[in-house]
């Protein structure tokens, strides 16, 4: 071998000339990249493309949590070695992890045990007896949840339990993260990584690189860091009569650095109600200016902790401490459908007066509670109209149950205990899967009953202030068109403009026979297949428990009649404007 040119000493050619005589194709990229550190003067800490090590990234996201989560795997990942590729479960198919080497997977799980909603698809095609074996694939999964439904973590269990099924190594264990994952998340991380085979690139200690930007539209501001906004406006949009008690907020962003899309969540940090800081330390017998940290008792309780939710998990942590052998009875196999029986409708208050206890310390009781979480709320403003503000529809959560009134956390902390003037402290939660067509052109259907509406007002307002030529077209639904028509003054200006398209209106409590807007659906099922077919982007917000699940059984009804196809040739249809992003939900 001869070396033209070279600007090596003759010594060092003839080294050169040994070291490449034989060398197979891996080795000689091995060198070349080893070389190519050399040359930026990194020396042999430099690690070749050849020699990282592959590592797919596979997540399935709701609410947008487990994607930055992926996109946090992805970075600290390729600080430590490897080559990661971050998947979507909604954009991809899961035979295609037979080629996998090394695998994580984040995946949230959705209401009572089911997928998130890009990842249905993606979920039943992995548990089907067609999926192929996964024999040399490594492994471990990171579930997101939330410890108050029933089903908790359920997806990460499955995924984890199809994996090994399917012939996959686990390297590292599951873990089960509540609503308050981020420390569990990093140290699952950091010991997943280390436990596939290979060497780290430097012997520095491993840390998790944070994805998150103070340059993203979050200013200098985020969930752990919230941003103290002053409440401009409040209006109760309920006319006089109502069921319901639905309130319109507006919020300053003035000075903030914060901005937001229309789709997008507006996090909200609340303050437990005082009266039931009372009644809790008086059912526990702890004092209010006793200690914990640098708090009294009652200004943790009062912010800090959860003093309401009540479900299994609590109740397993607290009979840890009371030792009740009737509570120690509901907890086990046979008494778990009666402990769930009683658990509903009732919070932490009824069992701490069910099955007293006198012997806690301030650390003893806060140790079985979870941390008080923020509240998501869709914005229903457009930024291009409001500036400086973002808007939000609430309603207030009332209710009563077990012989006592209930009031929801966060909703009558807003209702309640925010007067104009007061600030509240909140965050942006972005959400891409929720985001207009990029064309201003294409037409959109929106169906939002009920305080669903709200994004739809960012969207109509975000799409006059663009001047967008595209259809609008609204679907809402209530119980009197008399007291709950939400924005209603708004809408009808808009269809008068022109700027709403049509209005398809459902009040389920005006006639004898409840109509629901699904009913409005299947009456206008040949124009909405039309839509459909011209490239229309369809949405959905508003309650998942029924409405969601009937709306889109309406809509495989409607691309079966108006479309001439199977149920299973309409289930296709739709999940691929799903995959096309042309059907979005945003549902709770």
């Amino acid at each position: 071998m001869s070396i033209s040119n070279s600007p090596l000493r003759p010594e060092q050619q003839q080294l050169a000339t040994q070291l490449a005589t034989g060398l197979g194709s891996d080795e000689a990229l091995w060198l070349s990249g080893f070389f190519s550190g050399v040359a930026q003067g990194v020396g042999g800490a430099a690690v070749p493309a050849a020699a990282k090590r592959k590592l797919t990234v596979l997540y399935g996201s709701e609410s947008g949590n487990c994607e930055q989560l992926a996109g946090t795997v992805a970075k600290t990942a390729e600080k430590q070695g490897f080559k990661p590729v971050v998947v979507n479960m909604g954009d991809a198919k899961p035979e295609t992890l037979a080629k996998a080497e090394n695998l994580l997977v984040v995946v949230s799980t959705w209401g009572e045990g089911d997928p998130p909603d890009a990842a249905v698809a993606y979920y039943e095609a992995f548990m089907a007896d067609a999926m192929p074996k996964l024999t040399g694939v490594r492994y471990s999964v990171c579930g997101l949840g939330d410890t108050s439904y029933e089903h908790f973590c359920k997806m990460g269990k499955d995924f984890d339990a199809r994996l090994a099924a399917l012939g996959a190594e686990r390297v590292h264990d599951r873990v089960d993260c509540d609503v308050d994952y981020q420390a569990v998340f990093d140290a699952w991380l950091l010991g997943a990584l280390a436990a596939f085979p290979g060497e780290a690139p430097s012997a520095a200690a491993p840390a998790v690189v944070s994805t998150r930007s103070t340059g993203d539209g979050h200013g200098a501001f985020s969930k752990e860091n919230p941003y103290a906004s002053e409440l401009l406006g409040k209006v109760l949009l309920s006319g006089t009569g109502s069921g319901k008690e639905v309130l319109h907020f507006e919020f300053s962003l003035e000075g903030s650095g914060l901005v937001y899309e229309p789709g997008d969540a507006l996090g909200i940090c609340p303050a437990n109600r005082a009266s039931v800081v009372d009644e809790v330390l008086a059912a526990t017998g702890l004092s209010p200016n006793a200690k914990l940290g640098d708090k009294t008792l009652a200004e943790a309780l009062r912010h800090d902790f959860d003093i309401t939710t009540l479900q299994p998990a609590i109740v397993d942590k607290y009979n840890a401490v009371v030792q009740n052998a009737e509570l120690q009875a509901l907890l086990g196999e046979k008494g778990r459908p009666n402990l769930k029986a009683w658990v509903a409708g009732r919070q932490l208050i009824d069992l701490l007066e069910a099955y007293p206890a006198k012997n806690w310390t301030p650390e003893s009781f806060t140790g079985i509670l979870r941390k008080l979480a923020p509240r998501l709320y869709s914005i229903a403003s457009s930024p291009k109209k409001h500036e400086d503000e973002v808007h939000l529809t609430v309603a207030a959560v009332r209710y009563h149950s077990h012989g006592r009134d209930r009031t929801g956390v966060c909703s009558c902390y807003l209702a309640d205990e925010l007067a104009v003037g007061d600030t509240a402290k909140v965050y942006f939660h972005h959400n891409n899967n929720f985001r207009l067509p990029p064309g201003d052109d294409t037409p959109i259907v929106m169906i939002g009953p009920g305080t669903g509406i709200a994004p739809f007002r960012a969207f109509v307002e975000e799409r006059e202030a663009r001047g967008a030529k595209g259809k609008n077209w609204l679907f809402f639904g209530d119980q009197h068109f008399t007291y709950d028509f939400l924005y209603q003054l708004e809408w009808l200006d808009y269809l008068e403009s022109g700027i709403l398209t049509d209005l398809s209106l459902a009040f389920s409590r005006d006639q004898r026979h409840k109509v629901y807007v699904q009913h409005r659906i299947l009456e206008r099922g040949d124009e909405i297949y039309r839509w459909m077919e011209q490239g229309a982007h369809v949405y959905v917000c508003g309650d998942a428990t029924r409405m969601a699940k009937d709306v889109h059984q309406a809509l495989l009804d409607v691309i079966a009649e108006h479309g001439r196809k199977s149920p299973d040739e309409a289930k296709s249809y739709l999940e691929a404007m799903r995959k096309a992003r042309r059907y979005q939900r945003d549902v709770y």
